[in-house]
C-alpha cells in the first residue's frame, strides 16, 4: 500500500475525462485511487470541446458507474440528418427515423465536455474519490517498489502505481523520459460555440460544406451539440487566424452560415493547428507509470477519436492496474502492465492513420483524391453512392481499432 499523504494505491494525473475515468474505473475494481490537479476548482472550463461521445464511451462510462452513461444519454442530443454540400450545391442529406438505434445506449449523443465532466465529478463524490486541487505534479520518481511523486503545493506522495492523465503538455510523460512524435496540420482551423436561438432553432442536422462560398471557399462544419452549436472553419493557406477569430469576422461568419438570428449567439471562439503525436512509450521502463489519453497522444479531431480514445485507455490502465496489484509474482504485474502498452498503442495507431487520412483528404492536393472529390461531386444527383462518399470521408474510417474489446459476445 501507499504511504505519505495518501493510503491509496494508485495516483492519478489530472482531472479531466481520461483522469476521473481512470478514477472509476478502479473504484469499480475495488482499487482506491486519487487524483492530483495542477489548476483549481473553479477554473474556467470554455468551450464546448470534446461534444461526440461514442456508443462505447457510453457503455464504458455506465459499466463502471452505472448511471453516468445514462446521464450522457439524457442530457444529450442525437441529430438525426446527415447534410453534405459542395460549393453551394447540396450533393447529400439523409434523415434517420431511429438516428440513435434501437438499445438503450444510443450510437452516439452530443453533448457539451463540461456537461461531460459535471456528471463525471458527481460521479466522483458518489464513489467518495478526492481530488486535491492545485496540486501540480512536478517529479515522477519510479522504481521497481512503486512511485514517489512530489507537488509543486511541496508535498510528497508515494504509489504503487501513477497514471499521467495530465493533457498534451504532460509532465508524468517527461518525467518518465518518453517522447511525443509526428506532424502537424498544415492549415490553421477556427472553432466556435453559438448558442441555439430558442425561438427560431436551425433543423437538427450535421452539416459538412465544402468550399463554402459564404465563407470565400473554406470548409464548413456545422454539428448541433446540448444548447447550441460547433462551427469549424478550415482555414485557408494564407488566412491569419488571429484576425479571422476577431468579433467582427466571426459575426460575418456565423451570419453568413447560420443565418441573421445567430450572428450575435457566439459564446467561445478559438483557432489552432492539429497535431498528430504519439508517445514513444505509454509505461516507464519499470512499468509503474502509465500514460492516458492526451498524455500518450494527440489527434486531429475528425472521427471525435480524441475523448474517445483515452476514456477506452483510462479503462484499460484501470484493468491492467487492478490485474497487477492482485498478482502475486513480479513478472506477471509486469505483463498486465506491458498489455496495457501494446494494446493502447496499436489502437493509437490505428487513430492516427485513421485521422490522418481525413486530414489528408480535407488538406492534401494528392491528384488522385482531389479528382475523385470532383467527380463525385458532379455525379452526386444520379448516384446515392456517390454523394455518401463525399459525406463519410472527411471523417476517416468508421472501424475500430484491431483490439478485442469487451461486450462483443
Amino acid at each position: 500500500m501507499a504511504t505519505g499523504d495518501t493510503d491509496a494505491p494508485v495516483l492519478i494525473a489530472g482531472a479531466g475525462p481520461v483522469g476521473m475515468t481512470t478514477a472509476l474505473a478502479l473504484h469499480a475494481r475495488g482499487i482506491d485511487a486519487e487524483i492530483l490537479e495542477a489548476d483549481s476548482e473553479d477554473r474556467d472550463r470554455s468551450g464546448s470541446r470534446a461534444i461526440y461521445v461514442h456508443g462505447a464511451t457510453l457503455r464504458t462510462l455506465e459499466r463502471i458507474h452505472p448511471g453516468l452513461g445514462m446521464n450522457l444519454v439524457e442530457d444529450g442530443i442525437v441529430w438525426p440528418t446527415r447534410h453534405t454540400r459542395w460549393r453551394g450545391k447540396e450533393v447529400f442529406k439523409r434523415t434517420y427515423d431511429n438516428p440513435g438505434g434501437s438499445g438503450e445506449i444510443p450510437h452516439f449523443t452530443s453533448i457539451p465536455q463540461v456537461d461531460t465532466e459535471e456528471y463525471m465529478h458527481e460521479a466522483l463524490a458518489d464513489a467518495d474519490i478526492p481530488v486535491h486541487w492545485e496540486s501540480e505534479v512536478e517529479t515522477v520518481d519510479a522504481s521497481e517498489a512503486g512511485v514517489r511523486v512530489e507537488t509543486t503545493d511541496g508535498r510528497e506522495w508515494e504509489a504503487e502505481y501513477v497514471v499521467g492523465a495530465d493533457g498534451g503538455g504532460s509532465t508524468v510523460r517527461k518525467e518518465i523520459g518518453a517522447s511525443f512524435d509526428g506532424s502537424q496540420s498544415e492549415n490553421s482551423f477556427i472553432v466556435a460555440d453559438v448558442a441555439e436561438v430558442e425561438d427560431d432553432p436551425r433543423p437538427l442536422e450535421r452539416l459538412f460544406h465544402y468550399d463554402a462560398p459564404e465563407v470565400d471557399g473554406r470548409n464548413v462544419m456545422l454539428v448541433p451539440f446540448t444548447g447550441g452549436w460547433r462551427l469549424d472553419i478550415q482555414c485557408l493557406p494564407d488566412d491569419d487566424p488571429d484576425e479571422l477569430v476577431t468579433d467582427e469576422r466571426m459575426r460575418e461568419f456565423v451570419r453568413a452560415v447560420m443565418g441573421e438570428r445567430y450572428a450575435d449567439n457566439t459564446t467561445w471562439v478559438s483557432s489552432y493547428r492539429f497535431l498528430q503525436v504519439m508517445a514513444d512509450t505509454f509505461v516507464d521502463s519499470h512499468r509503474r507509470v502509465l500514460l492516458a489519453g492526451e498524455a500518450a497522444h494527440l489527434l486531429a479531431p475528425f472521427g471525435a477519436r480524441g475523448m474517445n480514445s483515452g476514456i477506452a485507455d483510462a479503462d484499460e490502465a484501470a484493468s491492467a492496474i487492478a490485474a497487477a496489484i492482485d498478482a502475486r509474482i513480479e513478472a506477471v504485474a509486469r505483463d498486465e502492465i506491458e498489455l496495457f502498452a501494446a494494446r493502447r498503442e496499436t489502437a493509437t495507431e490505428y487513430n492516427l492513420n485513421a485521422a490522418g487520412q481525413a486530414l489528408e483528404y480535407l488538406q492534401g492536393d494528392d491528384p488522385v483524391t482531389v479528382l475523385r472529390k470532383e467527380v463525385a461531386a458532379s455525379l452526386a444527383d444520379h448516384f446515392d453512392s456517390a454523394g455518401e462518399y463525399l459525406d463519410d470521408s472527411p471523417y476517416g474510417p468508421h472501424g475500430a481499432p484491431p483490439i478485442v474489446t469487451t461486450g462483443q459476445y
